[in-house]
C-alpha cells in the first residue's frame, strides 16, 4: 500500500526571513573579501583522502570521502601560487545532529598570505563585527590567562592529579575506566568544554589563543616560556564558531603528526586513514607563510537571529532533506 504524500514533512525548517538573512550574510562575506582582494575558490566535495584527526569522522561515498573541510585542497592551491583565498562550501561530518550541528553544514574557510595567527584574529574579529553587528571588538585572551581566570590553574604546569581534582570540583563525573585512559590534554579539553566554554558569554565574541603545544593540530609551535601552539578558537555565547592556525609549513612534521593521529585512532578503536600524499607533495613544493581559519556560518547565523536550534537557519536539515 503506497504511503500518502501527506505523511511526509516537505516544508523547509527555516522560515523565509531566515533564508533572506542567510542570503544577506553570504553577500556580506563576499563583499568583505572582495574589499581585501582575497580570491574566492571552489574545491571538490568528494576526495580520495580524508583527514586523520581522531575526533572528526567522515562519510564515505563508495571508495572516496565527503570532505570534512576544504583545507587540504586549498593548501594545494596555496602551494600552486593562488595567493590569499577563501571558500564558502558545504562540509560533512559524521556526528549526531543536534541544536548546534547538522551532518551537512556551511563552512567559510580562508587563508591569508603573510599573516600569522594574531593578525588573522583581528581579521576574524572585523568580519564578525560586520556579520553580527557587535559594534565592539572581541574579548581576546591567551589559553593560559583564560584557565587562570576561570579555573585558577596554569594549564602548562598542572599535573594529572590537579586536573582530576579540578574536574571533581566542577562535578565532571567519569567512570574509573575512563579516568584511567585520560592524559593531561584530555583533562584540559574536558575542563575547557565543560567549565570554561559555557562561561564565554556576552554580546561580543571571545578569542582564545596560544594553546598548549600538544593541541597544535596543524599549527606551528612557538617557543616561549612554555611552548605554545600558534592557533586560536572563537566562541560566542558559549558556542564554538571557528578554529584558526598560523599554518605549519614543514611536510615532514605534517607526516609525523598525521601518523600520531592514526596511532590515536587505533587506540580509540576506529579506522585509520591513509595519508594524503598529494597534500604532502604540495607541502614539499612549498606552502607560503600564511594563517588560515574555518568558520561555521550556520552558527553565526543562529547567533544573528537568536535561534535556539540550527534547524531554524537551514532550509532543510538531515532529518527532512
Amino acid at each position: 500500500m503506497p504511503l500518502e504524500l501527506g505523511s511526509y514533512s516537505w516544508r523547509p525548517t527555516a522560515k523565509l526571513p531566515a533564508l533572506k538573512a542567510r542570503a544577506l550574510m553570504l553577500a556580506q562575506v563576499r563583499q568583505f573579501f572582495a574589499e581585501r582582494d582575497v580570491l574566492e575558490v571552489e574545491t571538490p566535495l568528494i576526495c580520495a583522502r580524508s583527514i586523520t584527526d581522531p575526533y572528526i569522522q567522515p562519510f564515505m561515498v563508495q571508495d572516496k570521502y565527503l570532505q570534512t573541510s576544504p583545507e587540504y585542497a586549498m593548501k594545494r592551491l596555496l602551494a600552486a601560487g593562488s595567493g590569499s583565498i577563501y571558500q564558502v562550501c558545504k562540509a560533512f561530518r559524521k556526528e549526531e545532529a543536534g541544536n548546534f550541528h547538522n551532518t551537512e553544514f556551511t563552512m567559510l574557510e580562508w587563508y591569508k598570505i603573510g599573516f600569522d595567527h594574531i593578525q588573522l584574529m583581528d581579521e576574524v574579529d572585523a568580519l564578525l563585527q560586520l556579520l553580527l553587528d557587535t559594534k565592539e571588538p572581541a574579548n581576546k585572551h591567551s589559553y593560559t590567562a583564560i584557565f587562570e581566570q576561570f579555573i585558577g590553574i596554569n594549564p602548562h604546569v598542572a599535573d594529572l592529579e590537579q586536573l582530576q581534582a579540578c574536574a571533581n570540583k566542577y562535578n565532571i563525573n567519569l567512570s574509573p575506566n575512563v579516568i584511567a585512559e585520560l592524559n593531561i590534554t584530555d583533562w584540559l579539553q574536558l575542563l575547557m568544554s565543560h567549565v570554561i566554554e559555557p562561561q564565554l558569554t556576552g554580546s561580543v565574541p571571545w578569542i582564545i589563543y596560544d594553546f598548549p603545544a600538544p593541541q597544535a593540530a596543524l599549527a606551528k609551535v612557538i617557543d616561549a616560556q612554555y611552548p605554545v601552539a600558534a592557533r586560536f578558537e572563537v566562541y560566542m555565547q558559549g558556542i564554538e564558531l571557528a578554529n584558526g592556525y598560523y599554518e605549519l609549513l614543514d611536510s615532514a612534521e605534517h607526516s609525523k603528526r598525521f601518523r600520531q593521529d592514526n596511532i590515536k585512532r587505533t587506540q580509540l578503536g576506529i579506522d585509520t586513514h591513509e595519508l594524503d600524499e598529494r597534500l604532502l607533495a604540495a607541502l614539499d613544493a612549498g606552502l607560503p607563510d600564511c594563517a588560515g581559519i574555518a568558520l561555521g556560518l550556520d552558527r553565526v547565523l543562529m547567533l544573528k537571529l537568536k535561534a535556539k536550534s540550527i534547524s531554524e537557519v537551514l532550509a532543510f536539515t538531515v532529518n527532512n532533506a
